[in-house]
């Protein structure tokens, strides 16, 4: 009898500690903690970038001003962290990640290395909207992407699963372009370096990582941009066609924007499944904060990089016009989409 009131009394206690922890304030729980932001991609690219920005002021709007640390964890274009985030991060609201745009259709797509639900990943907020472009180095014959169909170029490439490699792939697919990529470079900044030492002849990768990087490759015509891959035309680049330009049926057209959402998603920030309701609406506001920062503004303006917001809600619905894709749409995707990201 005693045993069983000794367990009786345990499991109560148990249970009085957790309804007290989850009765918190959000202000009481982030009190004197860290959170940490995950970033999917190695050091010195646009995405680690915007990043730490975002951890260096976060931390002030979120109520009990917790430190906001970051850590770089690259591998499989994001996926080692966004599969560490899902299933083993603690799901209490003191994790956040960054992970590629494309993860939500790599999900619906059954690529490998996903392991996880996009839908089921609470989204914070997006700082901006993520546009990649192709480039070719100033000697290459490329110039145009009309000659991308007809030259092949060797472009260099990072991880399998990145956006660096899966839109020019799909221009291979979709269009006829004759890209080659070369793979295995730590990231942008090392695949740009190569470029400049006439390892390859271009590569993809976001605008802005270029113009935090190598703002005078913009300026003095060291590279010719081929395409960019967004909905529509930056307006830093406006005689730069868009990718869906490019395309000559309605088909095409179709796949190539179901694809290039993705640059919508963009620069978009995550935690975990689970996270106590009022813990979310206190990580979104103050995001929303964040991005209304003056301090983050003029840290963004002084590096030459700018913002788009969205807010998490809005984030979160337009996760799920991918992951609702059609099943028609879906095949024609799935045929365009690199395999596996290779």
């Amino acid at each position: 009898m005693n045993m069983l009131k000794s367990v009786f009394l345990a499991g109560a206690a148990t249970a009085f500690l957790a309804g007290v922890a989850h009765a918190q304030s959000p202000s009481d729980f982030y009190k004197g903690k860290n959170v940490e932001l995950i970033i999917g991609y190695p050091t010195g690219g646009s995405n680690d970038t915007y990043s730490r920005l975002v951890a260096q002021h976060l931390g002030r709007h979120i109520p009990g001003n917790p430190n906001v640390i970051t850590r770089n964890m690259p591998g499989a274009g994001s996926f080692l962290a966004v599969n560490t985030i899902y299933n083993t991060s603690p799901k209490d609201g003191t994790v956040l990640g960054l992970g590629s745009p494309t993860m939500a259709l790599d999900e619906k797509l059954d690529n490998k290395g996903v392991r996880f639900k996009t839908s089921e990943l609470i989204w914070i907020g997006r700082l901006g909207p993520l546009v990649n472009m192709v480039f070719t180095w100033k000697t290459s014959p490329v110039k145009t992407i009309e000659d991308a169909m007809k030259i092949e170029s060797t472009l260099s490439g990072t991880g399998a699963g990145s956006t660096v490699s899966i839109y020019p792939l799909t221009l291979n697919n979709v269009l006829g372009a004759k890209f080659k990529l070369v793979m295995g470079y730590k990231g942008s900044n090392e695949a740009m370096l190569a470029l400049e030492r006439g390892e390859v002849e271009g590569h993809s990768t976001a605008f802005e990582a270029v113009r935090a990087a190598k703002p005078s490759w913009l300026k003095d015509g060291s590279i010719n941009i081929l395409a960019q891959f967004g909905l529509q035309r930056l307006p830093e680049l406006p005689t730069v066609p868009t990718a869906i330009e490019v395309a000559d049926t309605p088909e095409k057209k179709q796949i190539l924007t179901s694809i290039m959402s993705a640059s919508e998603i963009g620069t978009s920030f995550f935690t975990t499944p689970g996270v106590p309701a009022d813990r979310v609406q206190a990580l979104r506001r103050a995001f929303d904060a964040t991005t209304k920062d003056p301090a983050l503004i003029a840290d963004l303006n002084k590096m030459g990089m700018s913002m788009g917001p969205m807010t998490g809600e809005e984030v979160q619905k337009l996760i799920a016009t991918v992951v609702d894709m059609s099943p028609e749409l879906l095949e024609k995707v799935r045929k365009a989409y690199p395999a596996e990201g290779n």
